[in-house]
């Protein structure tokens, strides 16, 4: 069995801007990474979006253009950004960091030419699935619920 890194063993973090893509399938599936099982990164063994760290003078959709393509050998034209999550690291001296999310459309026949290049395996899940009956980074699952059901004020409710 491997070793749970979560909660204690996931070494020395470093916080950074990040752009991560809601990869919706046919309406109503998200696509979902779940995160190796390793020391060094933020959640490990949960799901996540895909996407990741922005480099030093990157800009936060050439960010996400880059990830995609290094995590599912996605290229795509089309991409709407969706919402923005900051969080203060400043507690133990780090800085403001932001988690910009976009909104990535996808046909269920799109899936076969992706690759999975990072992260332990990727899935399809419905919103109620996944937030309900697994382990989900908590800021993309919050984005994923306001995305799934648009219950702030002047959004309409999706299914």
């Amino acid at each position: 069995m491997t070793a749970d890194h979560f909660l204690g063993g996931e070494g020395i973090l470093s916080p950074s801007n990040a752009s991560v893509a809601l990869i919706v399938v046919d309406e109503k599936h998200y696509l979902m990474q779940r995160r190796d099982q390793k020391p060094g990164i933020f959640y490990p063994g949960h799901w996540g979006l895909f996407g990741g760290a922005q480099d030093d003078g990157e800009e936060r959709f050439e960010t996400l253009r880059r990830e995609l393509l290094e995590e599912l050998a996605l290229e795509f034209d089309e991409v709407r950004y969706f919402t923005e999550l900051s969080m203060d690291f400043s507690f133990n001296g780090c800085s403001w960091v932001r988690r910009s999310y976009f909104e990535l459309s996808l046909s269920r026949t799109r899936l076969n030419g992706l690759s999975l290049g990072e992260g332990a395996e990727m899935r399809l899940f419905e919103a109620s699935e996944l937030l309900l009956g697994h382990r989900v980074v908590p800021y993309d699952a919050f984005a994923i619920w306001m995305h799934a059901t648009q219950r702030l004020a002047g959004g309409k409710v999706r299914r």
